[in-house]
This record gives C-alpha cells, structure tokens and sequence, in this order.
C-alpha cells in the first residue's frame, strides 16, 4: 500500500521516463537521513583498504545491512515501482565518486552493453550522497537514446577512463543532452539502454552517487558470463524464479572485487 513515504511519479514524470528515459529530482530522503547516508558513506568507504578504488568494487548490498536496508526505503521502491511494476528485485549496489580535482572521466555508453541480461530491463536508481551539478561533473544523459536500440562501442583503453567502452554518438544531437543535477538526497532513474557519460571533477567539492540496479522478475542473467550473479526479491512476488537468490547480509563488510558472491560475505 501507498503511504506518505511511498515514492509515487506524476502521470508526465512517467512519460517522460518511458519517453525520454530518464526522470530527475525526485526526493527521496528526508534532512536527517541525508546525513545519516552520508556519515555512512564515509564510514563504508573507509573501511576499504587503500589500494582499492571504490569506484572499482560492486555489491555493497551483499555486504552491508545497512546499505541493504537503504536500498529497500519505501521512496525509493515506490519511484522504481512506477516503471518496472510490481515485482522486481535488487542486483547490483555501487558508488561513483569523483574527489575534488579527480580527472577522470566516464565515457558514452549503454549499460545493457556490459550486462549479460535477457530482456534488457533494467532501471538505475541515482542516490545523490551530496549535491551534484555541472560544475562537479554531474552524469549527462542522451534523452530518448534508449529507444534506438544498441549503439555500436569500441575499445578504448586511455588511462583516464572509467569504462573501457565508448559508444559512437555520432548520430546523436548535443540538444538531447541533459545534466542530471541533483540536490543530496534526490535520485534519478534511468533506462539500462539510455546513453549517459560523465566528465573529469574539475571543482572543489566531492561528486558522489549511490546506484542501485533493479530488474522485473522475469529477467534472467546468463551465467555461463556472469556465474555470481543473484537476484534479491525487492518488491512483490518473484513469479518467475530465473535467478539464484542472494543472501542478505548479517554483518557489516566491504566488498574486494566487482563481482562477488554473497556466501564470500558470510
């Protein structure tokens, strides 16, 4: 049921998501779980050693209760609940920071281009940790790029680069660009197949963002590519039962790899 803090779209808010691909600036915490979200992310990121990237590592739902707990608040599972309907489960929870004066770059891409899923039918939750705008190298999406199907990507192996593959944007327009500021404690969402890119962070403040992937119950992973792939039950029923099933965390961890299976967090 729908409470006051249940997330709910607007009828032109999930036009455009369906339109566009994307819709902004929806609040989803309140003051005091902003800050709560963000003395906890310091607190997650120092438990990583120091040769590890956090932008390198995944899973953080597999290992932390409480980020586990966060990505089920009834906000966020409302908003995601208005795109992908009722059933739907968790799979991937990562950060995305880019330090002050941090030059390095994301480049245009596609996620469903790195993810072995059937049908392509994921939803990215966007959680500001802090403010994000232009200046500290806010995400920019290619509005209704993810309804022309699969771009082409190549190799690109400059050091300075997030991903390794680039889509070839061009037969895209600069007018379709869209900066996704966001206020700490507002999220995005946005199609697995909308094309999205972000710059160095050239300013004095901290850029970072939780995502949190969400996926219908009838898509299946490959696992002959992705054998630790699993799948956590976030709302309604899983009807279809595709996917091994995750095992929540118990204890508060940190993740060492990208992928990971949640019996190495036991």
């Amino acid at each position: 049921m729908a409470t006051p803090r249940s997330g709910q779209l607007t009828a032109d808010q999930l036009l455009q998501y369906n339109e566009q691909g994307y819709v902004k600036n929806l609040v989803a915490l309140t003051e005091t779980e902003v800050i709560e979200l963000q003395q906890m992310f310091e607190e997650l990121a120092a438990r990583l050693p120091k040769d590890i990237d956090i932008n390198r590592v995944n899973m953080w739902h597999k290992c932390s209760p409480w980020l586990y707990r966060l990505c089920r608040h009834p906000m966020i599972l409302g908003y995601v609940e208005a795109v992908l309907g009722a059933n739907f489960y968790q799979w991937g929870g990562q950060f995305f920071v880019k330090y002050p004066g941090d030059g390095s770059l994301v480049p245009w891409h596609q996620d469903a281009q790195y993810w072995p899923l059937t049908p392509q039918q994921t939803t990215t939750v966007w959680l500001a940790v802090y403010d994000v705008d232009e200046d500290n190298a806010a995400m920019r999406i290619m509005a209704g790029s993810h309804r022309r199907g699969k771009f082409t990507h190549h190799e690109n192996d400059a050091p300075h680069y997030v991903l390794e593959q680039e889509a070839d944007i061009s037969s895209c327009s600069d007018n379709d660009i869209v900066t996704m500021s966001l206020k700490a404690g507002e999220i995005s969402l946005h199609d697995s197949c909308l094309l999205h890119s972000s710059s160095a962070n050239e300013s004095s403040r901290m850029r970072c963002g939780l995502t949190m992937r969400f996926s219908p119950t009838n898509v299946q992973c490959d696992l002959s590519v992705w054998p630790t792939f699993e799948a956590y039950l976030a709302h309604g029923e899983d009807l279809h039962q595709l996917n091994p099933v995750g095992s929540a965390p118990v204890r508060e961890g940190f993740p060492v790899r990208k992928f990971q299976h949640s019996s190495e967090f036991r």
